[in-house]
Order: structure tokens, then C-alpha cells, then sequence
């Protein structure tokens, strides 16, 4: 039989995509990629860590002797509660919002001493520290009025804590601050109270008002009396107008009302005939 004989030039191709496989296969090991928003430490197996920190980019290093170790830098929500107690000895829960985010100058550093799980390491152990420091010096009434100033304290030790550790904190928020049910409870009965009173004061003032209103109505009808007696005294037609404008009064009265009214022929007049005028006695 007859052997079967390889095309002239297959095995120059295979040693050819062999040699193009182990170049792409180096040269894919050779480079990495820093993306936007992180920083990469490399390390060596000769050097261990370099100190150098390589920016966003594609970057050279040496394969199976170096590999990158690449770090987020961008700043990082954390979440932490805490139950501390307050100088009124009320215990108080408050939680806490830090944005964290590691120093880039200081990530050599950083990994030899922290690794790269370096949040769940240091942040809560400094963070129940520093809350529990700052709240023991207030009492629970100021928690809730100095809130502002509460959170900044708490900003500055924490910024200073996390410093040592080298990182870096962009803001730091109290999010909730709940008490125990008594003094809860101390705090609805105060407010109760508070209404109570409130609303008392504004019974007595509303009530020296309605006094004042009477006192000034009394003098009003006090003085539009006198008026009125000087005007009859100085007048007497005055008690005539006023008659006439009674009669008119109550005769529209009678004639829109719906009942039937009758008046005797002497009373038409409402008694107007026997008015006595001092003008009409002068004639």
C-alpha cells in the first residue's frame, strides 16, 4: 500500500500558526488594561510589590514574573449601624452613610498592610469607635437638636482615623437616629404637654381679648347713648325721624310677608297722625 504523503508546505504552516499562537499568546500576557476610574500595582515575584502606581491604560509587565493587582478608586457608599449609649445614658441607634475611597498615591502601601478587602477590614471597627466616642458626649434631647453638629464631628474624627489607614473619606451623613421606647415615650409625653399648654395660653389670651372687645362695646353703647340723649334734649323732631323710619320699617315687614294682616282705619298711619313736631306746634 502507499503511504499518504503530506502536501508540500503543511508543516511549514502548522510551525507557522504555532509561532503566531505562542506570539499572540505572549504578547496577550504581556499587556494588561487599567480602566477608567481604577489604579493597578504590579507584583513581582523577585521584587514583590513595586511602589510605582500605574495610571488608566494599557501597560507592559513580564509574564508568569509580574501580575497586575488593579483597585477601584472611585468613592464607595458604606452603610453601618451602630447602638451607642448617650452621657443621659439612653441607648441611641444611628446609622451612618460614608463615602469611602482608597488614596491612589498609597496603594503599596495599602496592600501590604490592608490587602485588597480593605473596607470590610478597617471601616467598621473605626466606625463603631468613632460614634460611640462623639455620641457619649451628648445628651439624647441634643442628638436631635444638634444634629448638624453631631455629623460634623463625627466627619472629622473619622476623616482623621481613616487617614492613618490611608483612606480617604468624601462625605460623611447620618441617615437614621431612633432611641429606646422609654424615652420615646418621654419624648410624645413632653409634646402632649407642650400643646396642652400652648393651647391654654391661647384660651386666656382669646379670653383677655373677648374682654377688651366687651369693655370697648360697652363704652361704644356708653357714649352713642349720651349722643343720643343730647340729640332728643337739643331736638325733639329727632324722636319724630326716628318714628317714621320704625313705621316704614315694620310696614315693608307686613306688606312682604305672607300673612294677612288687618289694621283698623285709625291705625294705618302706625300712629304717625299723632306725632307731635315741635315746628308743626309753632304754627
Amino acid at each position: 500500500m502507499n503511504k499518504l504523503k503530506a502536501p508540500a508546505g503543511a508543516g511549514a504552516l502548522v510551525k507557522l500558526a504555532l509561532a503566531g499562537s505562542a506570539v499572540w499568546f505572549t504578547a496577550s500576557k504581556m499587556l494588561y488594561n487599567v480602566e477608567g476610574g481604577h489604579r493597578a500595582i504590579v507584583f513581582n515575584r523577585f521584587e514583590g510589590i513595586k511602589d510605582k502606581v500605574y495610571p488608566e491604560g494599557t501597560h507592559l509587565i513580564v509574564p508568569l514574573i509580574e501580575r497586575p493587582i488593579i483597585y477601584d478608586v472611585r468613592a464607595r457608599p458604606n452603610l453601618v449601624e451602630s447602638t451607642s449609649g448617650s452621657r443621659d445614658l439612653q441607648m441611641v441607634r444611628i446609622g451612618l452613610r460614608v463615602l469611602t475611597r482608597p488614596m491612589p498615591e498609597k496603594l503599596p502601601t495599602m496592600y501590604r498592610t490592608l490587602g485588597e478587602n480593605y473596607n470590610e477590614r478597617v471601616l467598621p471597627s473605626i466606625i463603631h469607635e468613632t460614634l460611640k466616642a462623639v455620641v457619649a458626649q451628648y445628651n439624647a434631647s441634643q442628638l436631635i437638636t444638634q444634629r448638624e453638629a453631631v455629623s460634623r464631628e463625627i466627619r472629622q474624627l473619622l476623616t482623621e482615623r481613616a487617614r492613618n489607614f490611608n483612606i480617604a473619606l468624601d462625605d460623611v451623613s447620618i441617615t437614621s437616629l431612633s432611641f429606646g421606647k422609654e424615652f420615646t415615650h418621654a419624648i410624645e409625653a413632653k409634646q402632649v404637654a407642650a400643646q396642652e399648654a400652648e393651647r391654654a395660653k391661647f384660651i386666656v389670651e382669646k379670653a383677655e381679648q373677648d374682654k377688651k372687645s366687651a369693655i370697648i362695646r360697652a363704652q361704644g353703647e356708653a357714649k352713642s347713648a349720651e349722643l343720643l340723649g343730647k340729640a332728643i334734649a337739643s331736638n325733639p323732631a329727632f324722636v319724630a325721624l326716628r318714628q317714621i323710619e320704625a313705621a316704614r320699617e315694620i310696614a315693608h315687614t307686613i306688606a312682604s310677608s305672607n300673612n294677612k294682616v288687618f289694621l283698623d282705619s285709625s291705625d294705618l298711619l302706625l300712629g304717625l297722625q299723632q306725632l307731635n313736631i315741635a315746628g308743626k306746634d309753632k304754627k
